[in-house]
């Protein structure tokens, strides 16, 4: 999806109204529309991988499995649940477990997991240093601003003997959990989805593997430090609103993405900066 425009919030907010509105001057709400299981499964889903896995299953997949597959793209981490929830779209491919659980805490939002796909590793990167030896004293760190991904970025820095956090921090962690800093990092508190052009303003970046993947960047081989996918938490699944799990349509989706087809495509397209979970 290189090629396809990014929407950005505030376009996102009028298209999600527009989507509401036609759906209202059809004679069906969004939510009734949403469970109108004969119509088509319209996912929402970040650009990069998500909408180009999805976009694999639609057009080679999909069509023989009896699935009319729609593929609904979002920039930012908020607007996919909240459409699912509302109904605007029937499910949603973006996040992973820890990010689902904060987010249905804070919004009291009901999405729950079908099935996970893919990891995409968190990565540190630099457009500064080499190495993460090179970093200097007092460096600048850009870290993702949302409680989850920022607690992983730490975790991934301590992973490495960069800092040390406190004991028991977990998926809420900040900086404020640092026990220990021997290179007295500073750091900086960004959007995601801005943490790649932050790079030329920081000394290097922790970037979630989507927009890492999406600004040019090869996790696998640009990486200072990547993300171990052994046993990690932070699985890409597809989900839906709580009671919408048994959609038929949803359940075929689900088949297909964990697919030999699919995981073929990831690895090949992907060559290790995107893993299947399956």
């Amino acid at each position: 999806m290189r090629n396809t425009a990014k929407i950005t919030t505030a376009v996102l907010a009028a298209g999600a109204l527009t989507f509401g509105l036609s759906a209202c001057g059809s004679g069906k709400s969004s939510s009734s529309s949403a469970a109108d299981t004969s119509g088509p499964l319209v996912v929402a889903a970040s650009p990069t991988p998500h909408a180009e896995i999805l976009n694999f299953v639609k057009d080679n997949l999909a069509k023989k499995a009896g699935l009319d597959l729609q593929v609904k793209e979002f920039t930012d981490y908020i607007t996919p649940n909240t459409a699912t929830e509302d109904g605007s779209v029937g499910a949603n491919y973006f996040q992973n477990q820890p990010y689902l659980d904060d987010f249905n805490k804070k919004r009291g939002t009901h999405i729950v997991p079908v099935v996970t796909v893919h990891l995409e590793p968190l990565g540190l990167y630099s457009h500064k240093v080499k190495s993460v030896d090179a970093l200097k004293s007092g460096a600048t760190v850009a870290v993702p601003n949302d409680s989850v991904n920022e607690a992983r970025a730490l975790k991934l820095l301590a992973s490495k003997g960069l800092i040390t956090l406190k004991d028991g921090a977990g998926s809420e962690a900040t900086p404020q959990d640092i026990t220990k800093n021997p290179k007295d990092l500073k750091f900086k508190e960004v959007e995601a989805a801005q943490t790649p052009r932050s790079l030329d303003d920081v000394d290097a970046a922790v970037i979630n593997g989507n927009y890492a993947i999406s600004a040019g960047l090869k996790p696998a081989k640009d990486a200072l430090v990547l993300e171990s996918a052994k046993n990690s938490p932070y699985g890409n699944f597809l989900a839906v609103k709580k009671g919408n799990e048994n959609d038929p349509r949803v359940k075929k989706l689900a088949k297909l993405l964990t697919s030999p087809e699919v995981k073929k495509f990831i690895e090949d397209k992907y060559q290790g900066s995107v893993i299947p979970s399956f």
